[in-house]
């Protein structure tokens, strides 16, 4: 997320009310998730696990909650609770702007776009031309919709991220300033969910087709051509490449990669990246062509376990 113009060290410092190190007019232009994260960017750490993950990715600023070494062209804002501090920055350059109409004066909706009754459309949403959005369709805030799209009834696109801290008292949650894209050619299936990104965009590729009741998660890129299927549900932060297809009941753990034509079959569980080109099957998710060859075997037990007793029973006599 880019800030409408750049701040200095020293200004967001203050807005947070924490200590920096670094020059005080060193240029901060936006915040960031560590995935996301360019120069000119706010990334936040609270665990000595990541420290050196965030000192050392391209962000130019890190908030911290321990004063460390700066890495030589970069800043830092020290806090005890840089979770906190980054929620306050999102509340700050993107607050939550409640909506007094059904579709918000600041949406932009492109030539034979069709609305249907009883859609939601929040503020600074653009829909692009030829466009059918079936009624009790919600599209919250910022939201990017391209050409030729049709979203069908009861889906929702922009909630917020699935994102919490524990703490004591409860879970704390990251709020979410970022946007969905759908690009060009794209169709949603009725009651589909689609979150925002925490920082950035969640993003549907050109040419893609959702089935109905389909979850993707916060920040999470899905390729051009890829066909999904119902009641998939894609983690947070999980990249999809093109041409990727996934039957039914699929489940994607957050952070991987589904690469360039991978097919996931019916109620596959994936907890880490595919390889390109390649079938898969099972929970956890590996070849198709394994897994098939090993639930043969499998089968095979009982007439195994027979076989051994029968040899036994010989082998007393």
């Amino acid at each position: 997320m880019k800030f409408p113009k750049p701040q200095t060290l020293k200004e967001i410092a203050r807005l947070i009310d924490c200590d920096f190190v670094g020059d005080k007019d060193f240029p901060v232009l936006g915040m960031n998730e560590i995935h996301v994260v360019q120069p000119g960017d706010i990334v936040f750490v609270d665990h000595p696990k990541y420290y050196d993950k965030a000192l050392q990715s391209a962000a130019t600023i890190v908030l911290i909650n321990k004063k460390v070494d700066c890495p030589e062209g970069k800043a830092l804002l020290v806090s005890d609770d840089p979770f906190r501090e980054f929620n306050k920055l999102t509340e700050y350059f993107k607050p939550f702007r409640p909506s007094d109409k059904t579709i918000s004066d600041t949406a932009k909706i492109g030539a034979n776009t069709v609305i249907q009754p009883n859609c939601f459309i929040g503020n600074n949403v653009t829909i692009g031309n030829n466009c059918i959005i079936h009624s009790n369709v919600s599209i919250y805030d910022d939201t990017i919709i391209g050409d030729n799209v049709t979203i069908h009834a009861g889906t929702v696109l922009g909630a917020n991220a699935f994102y919490y801290k524990k703490r004591p008292e409860g879970y704390d949650r990251l709020k979410s300033g970022g946007r969905v894209v759908i690009e060009n050619n794209v169709d949603i299936g009725a009651a589909c969910t689609i979150d925002r990104g925490v920082t950035a965009d969640t993003r549907i590729g050109e040419g893609s087709k959702l089935d109905n009741q389909i979850q993707i998660g916060h920040d999470t890129v899905l390729g051009k051509q890829c066909l999904i299927a119902s009641q998939t549900g894609i983690a947070g932060c999980v990249v999809v490449e093109d041409n990727v297809t996934m039957w039914g009941q699929v489940g994607v753990k957050s952070g991987v990669t589904i690469a360039k034509g991978t097919e996931l079959f019916a109620q596959s569980g994936v907890n880490q990246s595919t390889q390109e080109n390649k079938t898969y099957f099972g929970t956890p998710a590996y070849e198709a062509r394994l897994k098939f060859k090993e639930m043969a075997y499998v089968r095979k037990i009982p007439e195994i376990i027979t076989q051994l007793k029968t040899q036994d029973k010989n082998n007393e006599r």
